[in-house]
């Protein structure tokens, strides 16, 4: 979601493609990715500019929203495939890199300037990624371990204390955002549901949706209090009401 409220997708009508939203439901295609690049993940910076994660390019790319030219941000071919980002306000990428076929995956973070750093290897399969509103927290869930960790941020994007902070006993997670009180919205691939989580790992509710198979999650409309949901199964978008706007949402609005 944008800062004006239109919501991107990825893979519109075809792989290799992003489109759009309108606030009033009108869907389009807003650009075609370069050849071999298939996007996955979405992030905007304060700037406005777009990030995708490139899962068969392994690249992370940058849209000018302006002129819609596409660049490459960061490329590092020791990734398995870019999966979810999550973004700083200093405009620091963390980077989710799952292996499927091995159940495990790697976390990267990408600096502003596109310098790229593996931050842990070794991991189950890294999947949803996401900053907490104060940025001292680093979100990271494994879909198929269902554990969903979190670790210290450091202001210089290091992380440390790994811990865990929820573990589910069935289905799988895909995207998770944060709320501006630092609640994390975890779709649950399989189940058909959101799980709304505290920061202390309390699960507080789960939002049922229509479909089986959601993937990510955005917050906007006009109060930044609507949830957006991608269905893989249904091919289409859910939303829902909550009760604070998304953190991503707040903190393009202040720069907006």
């Amino acid at each position: 979601m944008d800062a004006s409220g239109t919501l991107y997708a990825v893979n519109f009508a075809r792989k290799g493609t992003v489109g759009k939203v309108t606030p009033t439901g009108v869907a389009g295609l807003f650009v075609t990715l370069p050849p071999r690049s298939t996007g996955n993940g979405i992030r905007f910076d304060v700037t406005g500019d777009m990030f995708i994660a490139d899962y068969t390019g392994h690249n992370i790319l940058r849209v000018d929203m302006q002129t819609q030219e596409i660049t490459v941000h960061a490329h590092e071919a020791q990734m398995f495939q870019p999966n979810a980002i999550a973004i700083s306000a200093d405009g620091t990428l963390y980077d989710s890199d799952p292996d499927w076929r091995g159940n495990s995956g790697q976390l990267w973070r990408i600096s502003a300037d596109g310098t790229v750093l593996r931050l842990e290897a070794d991991m189950g399969t890294t999947n949803g990624v996401e900053v907490s509103p104060g940025e001292d927290r680093l979100y990271v869930n494994e879909s198929a371990q269902r554990w969903v960790w979190v670790c210290d941020l450091s202001p210089a994007g290091t992380i440390s204390h790994k811990r865990l902070l929820i573990e589910f006993a069935d289905h799988g997670m895909d995207g998770m955002r944060c709320d501006v009180t630092g609640n994390l919205y975890i779709t649950r691939n399989g189940k058909g549901t959101v799980a709304v989580v505290s920061p202390s790992g309390r699960l507080l509710r789960e939002v049922a949706l229509t479909g089986k198979s959601p993937s990510n999650i955005a917050f906007g409309g006009a109060d930044g209090c609507t949830a957006y949901v991608t269905l893989q199964d249904e091919g289409n978008i859910e939303s829902f009401r909550v009760d604070q706007p998304g953190r991503a949402w707040k903190l393009q609005q202040r720069y907006a």
